[in-house]
This record gives structure tokens, sequence and C-alpha cells, in this order.
């Protein structure tokens, strides 16, 4: 059986409506909007551009933001054009099983699960982590992990995931409406730090805007801790310049993973082809505008030089610089509701992509089982909310941090060739989206992407490589004999080869029956001479 076969669109579309194994239409533009919204804008936000800033980009980390944001909107419009023309779960797997073929669906879907996993439960991590310190500024002392048989556990890590797993099985638009106080409530607080970091700006911060290239103090990890453009090419590990404006952009990209996130949900929005759209291209919109606003302000409010001297730099380090420690209090605040509609999001994510490979058989098709009152895949949310739980309570996240991004940028590297794919084999097929300046839009996304997939570190790639191994195995040794699609085509063939034979069988007969009819005849006209 071919390992590049594709699934067409019209058989992904009959599957979604399969009785046992389908979800609930329910979700709106504002359900869309307000879904990319709070997985993007976490706790990222107070931090990842303060390291970024502080240790690769300078006041340049605006333009290190907007180069993520662009890369990202490029790819977005791939997913749009590929969700309003595929309205089913799974999102990049689903769109590279109707182009590229099994295998690279499969791989796909390999490293969607590595983002959205991995995701979860780094953010679930800190939430637990942020709890506390909101505990410790109301004064109650109550630590972030307890030690349960010798070990230590997040006990926060799996109160949230608890929460949120229970929500998504009872329904998505029951998950959705929470989502959305809280959304609304963490945007509030951003907007007041913005406005009140403003009042603390000093514009000579902002001068030299790209710092001078510096090398990085040599030492032991310097290879596994460079990007791997660095170290193909074989250029020193360096700061600031150019390069580590780029570096800053592959970090910050880390702010946009959430919108591929809000695609795997194709299934359960109400008229996705203009639903989908419209709602993923407002919460980008929004989400750009805070990220360019904080990073402003912090770099405004103090030197780059502050931020790099501080390990755990964050926009709370540049209140307490310039005096306004009480901001800090309210920034501690907007991170532990910010993140707790990421946790959500990803959850969601995590069990579509599950939910749409096992209903294709590549992983066990009784994961996909949806019930018949909710129409939610409880099987596979109840599994997706105890693996997350478990890494986050019990493991050291932090190592998985840089793994979420070569995850979503590998998908969205394949969705953008896929868009480029599927016009050529099905110019047919109604979109209500389309990608502008197609084919050179899609390829100008891929090439970006590739590029801040090589600015990630050596150690990133190689962790990759290695899941990469366990997914292969995975596929070759289980998905690829039990998928249906692999099934369907191997009965198929069967079916024909029947049909073959039987063809073959009857002309055999047809045969014997003239040859008989005509040795009759002969026989006939023998008898007849004498």
């Amino acid at each position: 059986m071919s390992l590049w076969r594709t699934k067409s669109i019209e058989d992904s579309i009959a599957d979604s409506l399969e009785k046992g194994h389908s979800l609930k239409r329910t979700l709106g533009t504002w359900d869309l909007m307000i879904m990319g919204v709070a997985v993007a804008v976490g706790a990222g936000i107070f931090s990842v551009g303060a390291k970024a800033a502080g240790s690769y980009a300078g006041p340049s980390v605006t333009l290190a933001f907007l180069l993520a944001a662009f890369t990202c909107a490029l790819a977005i419009m791939c997913y749009a054009e590929f969700a309003s023309a595929v309205p089913v779960a799974g999102s990049a797997y689903t769109f590279t099983y109707a182009t590229l073929g099994e295998l690279l669906a499969w791989i796909i879907g390999w490293d969607l699960i590595l983002e959205m996993l991995t995701a979860a439960a780094v953010i679930a991590k800190y939430w637990g982590i942020y709890l506390s310190t909101v505990f410790d500024l109301a004064g109650w002392d109550v630590p972030s992990t307890i030690n349960v048989v010798g070990l230590n556990v997040s006990w926060g890590a799996f109160v949230i995931v608890a929460i949120f797993t229970t929500l998504l099985v009872l329904g998505t638009q029951l998950s959705a409406r929470v989502a959305s106080v809280f959304t609304i409530i963490k945007v509030a607080i951003v907007v007041f730090v913005i406005v009140a970091g403003a009042f603390y700006i000093k514009l000579e911060n902002y001068t030299p805007f790209i710092p001078e290239s510096v090398p990085t103090p040599q030492g032991e990890g310097d290879v596994w801790m460079q990007s791997l453009f660095s170290f193909m090419t074989g250029a020193a590990p360096a700061q600031y310049g150019l390069f580590g404006l780029l570096a800053g952009a592959s970090l910050v990209f880390f702010a946009f993973i959430g919108f591929d996130v809000v695609a795997t949900s194709a299934e359960e929005v109400k008229n996705p082809q203009k639903t989908l759209p419209r709602g993923i291209f407002a919460g980008l919109a929004i989400v750009t505008v805070l990220y360019i606003g904080v990073s402003l302000v912090l770099t405004g409010m103090v030197p780059y030089t502050v931020l790099a001297d501080d390990p755990n730099a964050s926009l709370a380090t540049a209140f307490v610089s310039v005096g306004a420690g009480w901001a800090a209090q309210i920034i501690s605040v907007g991170i532990l509701v910010g993140l707790t509609t990421v946790i959500m999001v990803l959850l969601l994510g995590l069990s579509r992509v599950l939910f749409a490979m096992s209903r294709d058989g590549l992983l066990p098709r009784w994961l996909s089982v949806t019930s018949d009152k909710r129409r939610t895949p409880a099987r596979i949310q109840i599994i997706s909310g105890l693996a997350v739980a478990l890494i986050a309570g019990l493991t050291d996240v932090g190592v998985l941090e840089e793994m979420i991004n070569i995850g979503t940028l590998s998908a969205f590297v394949l969705v953008s060739i896929a868009v480029v794919v599927l016009r050529k084999t099905r110019p047919d097929l109604p979109r209500a989206f389309k990608v502008p300046f197609s084919p050179f839009l899609p390829i100008l996304s891929a090439v970006l992407c590739v590029w801040l997939m090589l600015n990630l570190t050596t150690l990133t790639w190689a962790r990759f490589g290695v899941w990469l191994v366990i997914g292969f195995a995975v596929y070759f040794l289980y998905g690829r004999r039990h998928s249906v699609l692999g099934l369907k085509l191997k009965a198929a063939k069967v079916e024909a080869a029947k049909v073959e034979a039987a063809k073959v069988e009857a002309a055999r007969l047809e045969a014997a029956r003239v040859d008989a009819a005509t040795a009759a005849v002969v026989s006939d006209g023998s008898d007849s001479s004498r």
C-alpha cells in the first residue's frame, strides 16, 4: 500500500457526519476570535518579549514581533483557505492528508501532538507557580508543590487541567463561554499595563534600535545552544545585530502558536466557510496590536541591558526598575488569568487532532467515539488531560519550551505547500477564502517558517529528531496497517480482483460454450455429408 495515498476531501467531509464519530457545530466568529486571543495572550506577553529584547534583539524586539506576526499571518491565510474548503477537525493533519499523502499527514499530526501536548504541560506548570505567587501577594503561604510518595507534585497543574478537561467533556460551547470571560479580563489588564507603562517611556532607551552584534561568552554547550543555521554555516554564536533580531523573531513566534489550534475546531464551527477566516484574522489582529504595544513600552521604560542582566526578565522587571513595583502585582494576576484560557484552548486542540487521527484509524478507532448527547470526544479529552497533568505535575517542563515552536513551524510549512498543491489538483473546489497572490505568498510563508526553524537551537532539532523516530515507529507498527483509507483501498483492490476474476471466468466459460457450439456444428455437418 502506498505511503502517499491521499484521502479525498469528499471522504473527509463524509466522515465528519459519521454517527458516533462526529462533533456538534456550535461556535461562531466571536468564539473563534476569543479562542485565538485566549491561547496567544498568556504569560508570554509579559515575559517572552523581555527575554527576546534582553538576550537577542534589544529595542528591535518590536520588529521581531512584526516579523513573527507577518509570518504567522501568511501561514494563517493558508489555514483559512483550507479550513473554508475542508471544514473538518484535525487542522494541518487533515489538510496534509488531502494533498500530500498519509505519511506526511501522520508526521504533521505527530508534530501537532508534540506542539499542543508540550505547550499545555508547560503552561499548566507555570499556572501552578503563578497561583502561588498570587497567594503570596495576598499574604497566604501556599507552596506550589506538595510531596507525594517522595515526588514533588505541582498540585496547581493537576487542578486547572482537571477543571478544563471536565468543561470540554461537557461541551465546547460551554468552555468557549468560560474562556470569553477570562479573555476579556486579561485583555483589560494588558491594556492597563500598556497605558500605565507609557508614562515611564524614555526615548533614549530606543537607541541603538538594533544593537551591534557581540559574540556570546564561550562555554560548554555552545554547540547545542546556538541556532542550527549558525552551526551549519560555522558562524560564531552571537547576540544582537541582524541575526539576533531573527533569532528573537524565532523566540517570540511562541506568542502566535494559538491560531493553528483554532483551525482544529473547524468541525465545530457554524458556517465555517465564512466564520473561520473572520474569527482567525480578527484574533490575530488583536494579538499583534497587544504584543507590539507591550514591546514598545517594555523597551522604552528601561535600557535593554537591564533586561539582559536579569535571567528572569519580564515586564515586571521594567516596572520595578522605574520604581513602580505596584504594577508587578497586577502583572502577576494578569499572568494567572492569561494562562488559564491558554490551557483550555490547547487541551481542545490536542484532543481534536487525536480525534481526527483516531477516526482515520491511524490511532485506535475507539478513541474517537463521541457521546450521543454532547457530541464531544470524552475518551480522548480525558486521556489528553491526564497526559498533560502528569507531564506538568511531575516533570521539569523547561526543556520542552522550544519544542513547541518547532512543532508549530513544521505544520505551517506543510500547510503552506499543501495550499499550492490543492490549487493544482482541485481547482474546482469551492473556496470561501483564497490566499492572494498564490503561489507566491504560500511559498514565501513556507520559506519564512523554515528560516525561523533554522534559528532554533541544535538541541531542539536533536530532540525533534528523536520525536520523529518514535512517530515513524508508531506509524509503521500500527497506523499504516489500521488506516481506514488503506483498508478501504485494500478492500477495493480485493473486490476489483474478484470482479476481474469473475470476468475472466465468464470469458472462459463463454469461450468454452462457443467452442462446444462450434464443435457441435462441425459434428452435425460431418454427419450430413455422409
